[in-house]
């Protein structure tokens, strides 16, 4: 049996950030009652993994569970090619525990710095995981190639926005307009995928 999401189902965003919260808010287009894993006071789950689609599926297996709501979760970051790709799955660690992105935005630039690197170039993924309490989970991932600049630019969006530009385009995601970013982000391809298997 095909697994679907029923228009106006109640979900869990397995997020305590409110700008993801309502990032994915926005990408499900009001089809769904959602309210956030912060709002609900669900615990945040350790993040292991080494890929991103591996600590999704951890989060949204430990809301749906918590709070028996259908959950979706997303593990997103940025990955810098002069960096091996970091900060990757660690990009919220690098802002430290007050999620600090202007420090770790920082930490970006000294870390190229050192490395002497002219190479800019940078993406962001995005990992979306849907859980059913005690049932099938469900993970895609997208994925948007750009370069960085400093110093950042804009104060739209959040997390590493400010410093990154999207292939083809002279604004950064920090600059563009929310309904811009959202139609061609990490997040809004991720979420592409999971429309083709959900909806």
């Amino acid at each position: 049996m095909a697994l679907t999401l029923p228009p106006a189902t109640r979900l869990v965003a397995a997020t305590h950030n409110p700008g993801k919260a309502r990032e994915l808010a926005a990408l499900l287009e009001g089809r769904f009652d959602v309210v956030s894993a912060g709002e609900l006071g669900l615990a945040e789950p350790d993040e292991p993994e080494t890929t991103f689609m591996g600590n999704a599926m951890i989060k949204a297996r430990a809301a749906a569970d918590a709070s028996g709501l259908i959950a979706l979760a997303d593990d997103s970051g940025l990955c810098v090619a002069a960096l091996d790709g970091e900060p990757g799955v660690h990009s919220a660690r690098w802002a430290g525990p007050g999620r600090d992105f202007g420090h770790a935005m920082r930490l970006v630039e000294q870390r190229l710095e050192e490395r002497d690197a002219d190479d800019l170039s940078a993406w962001f993924v995005c990992s979306l995981a849907v859980a059913w309490p005690k049932g099938p989970l469900v993970v895609v991932e997208g994925r948007v190639d750009g370069a960085l600049v400093f110093p950042g630019r804009g104060t739209r969006g959040f997390g590493y926005d400010p410093i990154f530009t999207p292939h083809g385009h002279s604004e950064t995601f920090g600059e563009m307009d929310p309904a811009a970013k959202d139609a061609m982000s990490h997040r809004a391809r991720a979420f592409e995928a999971l429309k083709a298997a959900l909806f």
